[in-house]
């Protein structure tokens, strides 16, 4: 693993504008998919739960080739940095509202995600499971804001299968109203996609609000630069960024170096994080 870290006077000074804080004036705000999971799982790319889905027999026959043909058009709009922020953001709101439909359309039920979970295709970053411990230890919450396809119901779901869907942990994510028999019927409103975590304010879940409104210094995750959108509308003191640049990291890192403090390359271990909070 390599850990880059941007600028270390500035990381130094926030680390001690922290430590003096004390953890109780602490929170971490974390992107789910490919920053608490890791981006690849026996060499292969993993980019969501939702690519489980994809790539496998769940759902009927005429799914997996329509979210492929869906995956093909807008992905590369996602991740092509020319590509001017309004433009992609309305890309993806219809990327996310096609796929929603085609999901409903194709009979997701509750036990399709159990079946994802227990895939063994989707993996916890190395020492992510000891980072919620840690967090839980010291009384940290931890915020995850996923844009997840198949929302906060999966993100559970795996949490409690390592037995770490512990109280101090918070999900913001899509979400599905599911009938009697577990099948999705509809999926509640706003839409959470990747380039919108500016507008998915915290505020806006008045329940998980209250219990970091006042813990104003932040250690923000994210594998996506779009993800510090994550912070906006909350009145931080300090902010500590940790990015995961999980590939291509030639062309991008002179990017993510000026958007995060520190980075973690080659989809590796967040066990820099670790050891940074036991220091605090």
């Amino acid at each position: 693993m390599t850990v880059v870290v941007s600028n270390s006077e500035k990381l130094e000074e926030l680390k001690n504008k922290i430590i003096k804080d004390g953890v109780e004036n602490l929170h971490v705000l974390a992107d789910f998919d490919r920053t608490l999971t890791k981006a690849f799982v026996n060499g292969q790319s993993r980019p969501s739960l939702t690519s489980v889905l994809r790539d496998g027999n769940y759902l009927t026959q005429n799914y997996a080739s329509k979210a492929h043909e869906f995956y093909n058009k807008y992905h590369a709009i996602e991740i092509d940095t020319n590509i001017p922020h309004q433009k992609k953001k309305k890309a993806m709101e219809e990327w996310w509202t096609l796929h929603f439909d085609l999901l409903i359309k194709s009979g997701l039920n509750k036990k399709h995600l159990k079946e994802i979970v227990n895939s063994g295709k989707v993996e916890f970053r190395q020492n992510a499971l000891e980072l919620m411990d840690i967090l839980k230890e010291r009384g940290i919450p931890l915020v995850i804001m996923s844009s997840s396809g198949l929302g906060g119901d999966a993100i559970a779901m795996m949490l409690e299968k390592e037995r770490k869907l512990y109280n101090n942990i918070y999900i913001i994510s899509n979400s599905f109203k599911w009938d009697k028999k577990g099948n999705a019927v509809e999926v509640k409103k706003p839409i959470i996609h990747v380039i919108n975590k500016d507008e998915t304010m915290i505020k806006d879940f008045p329940e998980i609000y209250k219990k970091i409104k006042d813990r104003k210094n932040v250690i923000l995750l994210g594998d996506n630069i779009e993800d510090l959108g994550m912070i906006i509308g909350f009145d931080y003191k300090n902010l500590l960024k940790i990015g995961f640049l999980n590939e291509n990291i030639e062309e991008n890192l002179e990017k993510y170096k000026k958007s995060f403090d520190v980075l973690i390359l080659n989809d590796g271990s967040i066990n820099y994080l670790n050891n940074l909070i036991k220091e605090l």
